[in-house]
């Protein structure tokens, strides 16, 4: 091997730590090309998981290191979020990663690489396209083994978990999970609340909250919150909750 490959091969091992997925155009921005890349390949240095990804040989890689290359490689504005992240915080008893989904978010129109769609993670993952919240607001980094990735706040990831219910998370199972939440941050809940534009979000929230009656939500200006005009059906049936609108499922009343 020449002296120059080394010195390359020697940046690849830097760059390619364990669990991680490394992508093709990345490599060439820090000057391995791509022929470089064959040879590295063919030298069993770098082992394809799809076209332009790969990791390490033999290595166990699982979908965080797949959404760090998506993020800090390519790019793109795609976050763990609801369940997902709440569980990487310690957040939900309920969920359980060997059988559940994998949520991931990202505005609208924002695909993810066919790499990462054909994979087997060994979950089922969840990709919800949306813009019912700024992408960028109650964003937080979390530490991975070797690496970093952006997930939702636990604040940003209750509302995700309210969007998705109750056709995809069932909503008393968001009730419970935010009887547990009592050291939400009221100042970032109030951006997040001010900037969502779902009035099934926000109203499903504010009674949730005022329900549970945690110590964060005196400092919550609600009167700030535009939850919209006209009646909301949660649930066929169930009980109407005349002061925000909704009609909710009984059990949920009755908690």
């Amino acid at each position: 091997m020449t002296t120059y490959n080394k010195t390359y091969l020697t940046k690849l091992i830097t760059n390619l730590k364990p669990g991680m997925v490394i992508l093709s155009p990345w490599l060439q921005e820090i000057g391995i090309s791509r022929n470089l890349q064959k040879y590295y390949r063919n030298s069993v240095w770098l082992e394809p998981i799809g076209t332009g990804a790969y990791k390490r040989p033999n290595d166990k890689i699982d979908w965080q290191g797949g959404l760090y290359a998506m993020q800090y490689q390519k790019k793109l504005n795609i976050h763990a979020g609801a369940l997902t992240a709440l569980s990487l915080q310690g957040l939900s008893h309920f969920f359980r990663f060997s059988n559940e989904k994998i949520f991931l978010f990202s505005p609208r129109k924002t695909k993810l690489p066919k790499w990462f769609e054909d994979y087997n993670w060994g979950y089922s993952i969840f990709h919800k396209q949306t813009n019912f919240l700024p992408f960028d607001l109650g964003i937080t980094e979390y530490e991975e083994k070797n690496y970093p990735i952006r997930i939702s706040s636990s604040e940003r990831a209750i509302l995700e978990c309210l969007y998705l219910s109750p056709s995809i998370i069932d909503l008393t199972e968001c009730y419970h999970i935010m009887e547990g939440l009592a050291n939400l941050r009221p100042k970032l809940l109030q951006k997040l609340l001010q900037e969502c534009n779902s009035i099934k979000v926000k109203r499903l929230f504010l009674y949730f909250a005022e329900k549970i009656n945690h110590m964060w939500m005196q400092y919550i200006d609600t009167s700030l919150i535009n939850i919209g005009t006209g009646n909301r059906r949660i649930a066929g049936g169930g009980v109407y909750i005349s002061k925000y609108q909704i009609t909710i499922p009984n059990d949920i009343a009755l908690l």
